[in-house]
């Protein structure tokens, strides 16, 4: 292992930490290692753009400051708050005391709380505004969920350069920075990263790639891994193609009962959310439909919702009688979800919950969910209390939705 800095165009240097461990992340272990990059533009105005992990951060801000005065530094630029990107900001700020933390405003806090720096000076920037940083001019565009909510995207405008931190990653130890000295073709292990950090959110590479399609791009420089300065439209094109809807015909069932329709509405609501995304979706009123027709249903379905408002504790009428006949069934390969209203502490979405796990279905989890994609925004089973008006109810309602037809749609 080893802190090191490279010259990539006029004024701007990588500077990084090469890890040829077999490093443990997101509960995967890297067999090529990974590399840390950090970028240094020393303009009128010099500018550190990412960090490291913050194992290193000592060691890297150290050999940063070998290649300039720490005081002179006037913007950290922190794209993505995760500490293999970010780490190295509390041993680097507490050097560079001058310097201006620049951020989304939802990586504000999240900076403070893991560093300590309540007290620093930030810069929000939010998605197509400019920064000067004297001779060269920084574009920021906001990529949120790739792959978490603060995330944003860094472009060089004089130098053509993309600095997008986890995006267009490759978790290798590098010995040659640049892609086209790396001696093999970087193709597997570029599309290994996409498969293991960005596919889980390949919903919002469709932001990613409106955000760069305009973009003069010569240089991509991101934070792990190969600096690619070659083929770069191979590379964009990649992600648009993997993260292609590629599979077709599959099918939802959503079921429920109501009291006052509350549920009734969330029904509805995640059957707009399927259909836009082109999976065909029945909805039934347990109350009012076959249950023979209704098992037919779930049997041929790839993905199952079941809702229930609550009353005194519990569900409400028919529902219960299917879920009940679901143990029988072999039901393996499907995706299921719970949901539901409720006014005071909603315990028939958790008692769907149960009937739904005593199935071989794969039932969605808010566990689950941030152990497989980090997402904290995704929440399993749905709750939601009295009626989905508000909008911040119906886009929970909607986040649920997405998530499930990312998942059928998935070409992985």
């Amino acid at each position: 292992m080893s802190t090191q800095f490279k010259k990539i165009a006029e004024d701007t240097y990588w500077i990084g930490k090469i890890d040829n461990r077999q490093v443990p992340f997101h509960r995967l272990i890297l067999a090529k290692g990974t590399t840390y990059n950090s970028y240094l533009l020393k303009t009128g105005k010099p500018t550190v753009i990412d960090t490291v992990d913050m194992e290193f951060g000592r060691e890297y801000a150290e050999c940063l400051g070998e290649m300039i005065d720490l005081l002179d530094i006037h913007y950290i630029v922190i794209n993505h708050t995760e500490p293999d990107h970010s780490g190295g900001l509390a041993a680097l700020a507490a050097k560079a005391a001058n310097a201006t933390i620049v951020c989304t405003e939802i990586a504000v806090p999240e900076l403070q709380e893991m560093y300590k720096l309540h007290s620093r000076n930030f810069l929000v920037v939010k998605d197509g505004d400019k920064l000067d940083i004297g001779g060269k001019t920084l574009l920021f565009k906001e990529t949120p969920y790739l792959h978490t909510a603060e995330t944003m995207i860094t472009y060089c405008i004089e130098d053509q350069i993309l600095f997008p931190c986890d995006i267009f990653s490759t978790h290798v130890a590098v010995e040659n920075l640049f892609s086209d000295e790396a001696g093999f073709d970087i193709t597997e292990d570029f599309q290994g990263y996409y498969a293991a950090i960005i596919h889980p959110h390949r919903r919002y590479v469709r932001t990613l790639l409106e955000a760069v399609k305009d973009l003069e791009i010569r240089m991509i420089a991101p934070s792990h891994g190969f600096v690619i300065r070659e083929d770069i439209r191979k590379y964009i094109d990649m992600y648009a193609t993997l993260s292609r809807e590629t599979t077709q015909g599959k099918k939802a069932t959503i079921v429920y009962t109501t009291i006052k329709n509350s549920t009734k509405k969330m029904a509805k609501i995640i059957q707009d959310c399927l259909q836009e995304n082109n999976i065909e979706t029945e909805v039934w009123d347990a109350d009012k439909s076959s249950a023979t027709d209704i098992l037919n249903s779930i049997t041929s379905a790839d993905a199952v919702f079941i809702g229930s408002s609550t009353k005194y504790a519990d569900m409400i009428g028919n529902l219960e009688n299917i879920l009940k006949e679901l143990h029988n069934m072999n039901l393996e390969g499907k995706l299921a979800a719970a949901f539901g209203s409720y006014g005071w502490s909603g315990e028939a979405i958790e008692v769907i919950q149960d009937y739904l796990n005593g199935t071989n279905m794969t039932v969605q989890s808010t566990s689950e969910v941030i152990k497989s994609t980090g997402m904290t925004h995704v929440e399993f089973p749905v709750r939601i209390r009295f009626s989905p008006k508000e909008p911040e109810k119906v886009q929970k309602i909607k986040n649920a939705a997405e998530f499930v037809s990312d998942l059928l749609l998935s070409s992985f």
